[in-house]
């Protein structure tokens, strides 16, 4: 079943390398071994391994800098790396670098084998899209005169990449570019040499660009470079080098020695303040119209009306347009705040296939510790990031494996290890945000108990923040009276009386007593309803 599948475990201990190879070896993985950086990277130069099995703390060197490599080397390449110097830093940096997955020393050896098959699984559906898109390429996605992708092909990607640019918040810019006087060209030479110009020109725009660039043509002497993942500072860089590049090359060097003159409309997400894919195309449009009215043969960036407005403000410097100023960039960050938060909380719906508890849990929440935070007293402020984190405290779940959130079953200690990582999966994913700052330490920590025997960190009392114990007994109080797949609800009355015997173990003694000022109440107008 595995025959063909080669593994290269790069480990400086023997003994851990012959292991781990004489285990492998029982599933017909082909194995290597080496112990240092060097004999890894020949291996790897000289043969595609499908996996690599990396420890972080080698001689001459540290596992992620041959990450780095082995990405570069080839993206296809999966990497699992472990050590026994674990840390949240460590695993970050692995993961950022294109690791699939980080385990801990001493190793478990079936989390190994589950780790390693689903590597390979991620990889042979990779490969199969790669296929996909060469079969797709075939499909008259390409212009036949310059060999680059065309309209059609364009309007697909620049949706999906919009797409996945919304729901991840990640940045994507996009280039319009247009040929000053090509006109001139094709009367002075004829149409066909014009032909072989922009064959040439398409060349060069490919030579500049990046591996994840796509270039297309968008229409007669019009293209466009579309850029993943790339935000505005990135692409005007970018922009830029590829100006001077076209501008300063020599077209037809043997004959005619032509030299071009470009304009080019820039337009990013998400700081465009677009929020369509339409929007998204225009607004690019729109800063080429503007490069062209200049005189052309120059970088012009799209920007929204209210940057026009704040640029006109700082020219103006006087005193009276100070808090007009400020108002201004209040304004613009609570909008990209808000635009933030709701792909964040759109991101968080999506659990809700994977464990529909998980979705109304989430939303019942938020008013209970809305209520346990007003009886406590505490600040607006720290009431606005408490119904953030009871929105998002299960979005880690999205990392956790759909058989184990939705198993009827009693869970295995392996089932509860994966379960017990979705609070440091959920803080690592809404850590980059940084009006949520605040948030993080709450969703990291809201599976803390009192006592200290919780999880992720083992806090201890008042060592734990006052936001992640509220959140844990509003958590408690949820699950207890919901239906589980492995049990049917508790009444509210057992429930309660369950929260209030943990006062002390599980529970902040102070939070309880604020939950049972806020929930009796509600409890006694509910039974007042149903008697009316």
């Amino acid at each position: 079943m595995n025959k063909g599948i080669h593994i290269l475990i790069v480990e400086d201990d023997a003994n851990m390398r012959e292991t781990l190879s004489d285990i492998l070896n029982e599933e017909d993985y082909l194995i290597t071994g080496v112990g240092t950086i060097k004999s890894a990277k020949e291996e790897l130069k000289n043969k595609f391994y499908n996996l690599v099995l990396l420890d972080l703390k080698l001689p001459n060197g540290t596992g992620l800098d041959l990450l780095k490599e082995i990405k570069q080397l080839n993206e296809e390449t999966m990497v699992i790396v472990f050590t026994g110097f674990a840390s949240l830093e460590s695993a970050v940096s692995a993961m950022n670098q294109g690791a699939f997955s980080y385990l801990q020393k001493p190793l478990n050896i079936d989390e190994l084998k589950i780790g390693i098959k689903k590597a390979l699984k991620m990889q042979e559906l990779s490969l199969s899209n790669q296929n996909l898109i060469a079969r797709l390429q075939d499909l008259s996605l390409k212009e036949p005169l310059t060999g680059l992708y065309n309209y059609r092909y364009l309007r697909e990607r620049l949706s999906s990449e919009f797409k996945r640019a919304k729901r991840y918040i990640f940045p994507l810019s996009l280039i319009m570019l247009d040929i000053d006087y090509f006109k001139s060209i094709n009367d002075i030479y004829g149409h066909r040499y014009g032909d072989l110009i922009l064959k040439e020109f398409a060349q060069e725009l490919l030579n500049c660009s990046r591996t994840n660039d796509v270039v297309i043509r968008y229409g007669g002497d019009e293209f466009i470079v579309l850029l993943p993942d790339t935000n505005r500072e990135g692409a005007v860089i970018f922009a830029k080098r590829l100006f001077s590049a076209l501008t300063e090359y020599t077209f037809d060097q043997k004959n005619n020695r032509i030299k071009l003159k470009v304009s080019m409309g820039l337009s990013s997400f998400p700081e465009g303040g677009v929020n369509t894919e339409s929007g998204f195309l225009d607004s690019a449009d729109q800063a080429l119209r503007g490069a062209k009215e200049k005189g052309g043969n120059r970088v012009f960036v799209f920007k929204s009306a209210n940057e026009k407005e704040l640029e006109t403000l700082l020219k103006a410097g006087k005193e009276e347009n100070i808090d007009k100023l400020k108002e201004k960039l209040l304004q613009m960050e609570n909008r990209v705040n808000q635009t933030l938060l709701e792909s964040i909380y759109a991101f968080a719906k999506t659990i809700e296939a994977k464990d529909y508890y998980t979705g109304e849990h989430a939303e019942n929440m938020v008013s209970i510790v809305v209520g346990i935070a007003k009886e406590l007293n505490l600040p607006e402020k720290e009431i606005e990031n408490l119904e953030h984190a009871a929105a998002l405290h299960d979005l880690g779940k999205i990392g956790v494996p759909d058989n184990i959130l939705q198993k009827k079953g009693k869970l295995t200690k392996e089932e509860h290890k994966a379960i017990e990582k979705h609070p440091q999966i959920g803080a690592e994913i809404i850590r980059p945000v940084h009006f949520l700052s605040e948030v993080v330490p709450i969703v990291l920590y809201h599976h803390e108990r009192y006592d200290g025997l919780g999880y992720s960190a083992g806090l201890k009392g008042k060592e734990i923040p006052l936001g992640a114990r509220i959140i844990a007994v509003a958590d408690v109080y949820q699950a207890l009276i919901s239906d589980r797949p492995y049990r049917k609800a508790y009444s509210k009355e057992e429930s309660l009386k369950i929260i209030e015997e943990n006062a002390g173990t599980h529970f902040d003694p102070e939070v309880v007593k604020a939950f049972m000022k806020t929930i009796q109440p509600k409890m006694q107008e509910d039974r007042d309803a149903k008697e009316n």
